[in-house]
């Protein structure tokens, strides 16, 4: 009992000290550089994470960074046409990519594994296109003159927010995964047949699943706008989703920390370390996804799982 006790708050005491190591850690660096690379890697864990909350329905988006855009877009367009307040375009945003997501989700709700993956696929292109076609989005050149978050020009407060930001979300859709509807989504991926035999709506569930994860996705996709002060269609192409698909993938999809794990190792690590070779990006993280699909079936995220296991049954045949 006192063994369990104490396991029990192995995870929340681990999660405290990094969470804390996080918000003293500009008084420690105070290099922009690695602030940046910092809030990037905030934003784009927000991003993996939500993408995972649609997968647990059994679904795979490959529209999802196109909804981050929807998101960055709307935010970029009230501040630049409308010169509206961040703290008011950063939730339209947000309710723009989930309204989207949802008149997206209806028709696409009983399409499963690879139709829907297609049918989102394009669904992300065309949002591409669309953007890419008209003046009022500034078109391929993308829309400039986006009102700031903070007046100030250090990355310390940006920072701060995207910190907290990143965390309440993280909250949240961890909530929403271990909750009743998290229970019935998991239920419908297993099998929806069984799952609609007992009174579960996967039309209904799936969708929801579909608006959340697009709402948290287009929350962050707004606060990105305003922090970069200039929103592009390249920002938020297919190839924007497959690195988030990758996140999340290498991570693990099959646990919530999953792309809490990958996002920051195959995004801040690259990018602050290696920033040299850059030109390399695309194979080494298609690398380290055939070794860790060939070695580690559960991702980054089941390492010590997987360590411990052949750690006890090594000791178990020591003893026989």
């Amino acid at each position: 009992m006192k063994r369990n006790g104490i396991n029990k708050w192995v995870k929340p005491m681990a999660l405290m000290g990094l969470i804390i190591i996080l918000a003293i850690l500009p008084l420690l660096f105070s290099s922009p550089y690695l602030l940046h690379i910092l809030i990037l890697t905030f934003i784009y864990t927000v991003g993996a994470v939500s993408f995972r909350t649609i997968t647990i329905s059994g679904q795979f988006p490959l529209a999802h960074a196109a909804f981050m855009g929807i998101g960055a877009y709307t935010a970029a367009m009230a501040s630049h046409y409308l010169t509206w307040s961040p703290w008011i375009t950063i939730p339209m945003g947000a309710l723009a990519a989930g309204i989207i997501g949802i008149l997206f989700g209806y028709p696409f709700a009983r399409l499963r594994t690879l139709y829907y993956a297609m049918g989102s696929l394009f669904f992300g292109v065309a949002i591409t296109y669309i953007v890419q076609s008209f003046g009022i989005t500034g078109g391929y050149i993308g829309l400039t003159k986006i009102q700031p978050l903070f007046s100030s020009i250090s990355k310390v407060p940006y920072y701060y927010f995207f910190l907290v930001l990143a965390l309440v979300c993280a909250v949240a859709l961890y909530r929403f995964e271990f909750s009743r509807i998290g229970t019935n989504l998991k239920a419908i991926a297993q099998s929806h047949l069984l799952a609609s035999s007992v009174g579960i709506n996967e039309v209904r569930y799936r969708v929801l699943a579909v608006a959340v994860g697009c709402f948290f996705v287009g929350l962050v996709g707004a606060a990105f706008a305003h922090y970069n002060g200039i929103v592009t269609p390249s920002t938020f192409d297919l190839s924007a989703t497959l690195w988030l698909a990758m996140y999340v993938l290498i991570g693990g999809i099959a646990s919530f920390a999953g792309p809490l794990i990958g996002t920051p190792i195959l995004y801040f690590i690259p990018q602050y370390y290696f920033s040299d070779l850059k030109s390399y990006s695309p194979y080494i993280p298609a690398a380290i996804l055939i070794v860790i699909a060939y070695f580690m079936p559960k991702g980054l995220a089941g390492l010590f799982c997987l360590l411990k296991t052949r750690y006890l049954d090594r000791i178990n045949g020591r003893s026989k």
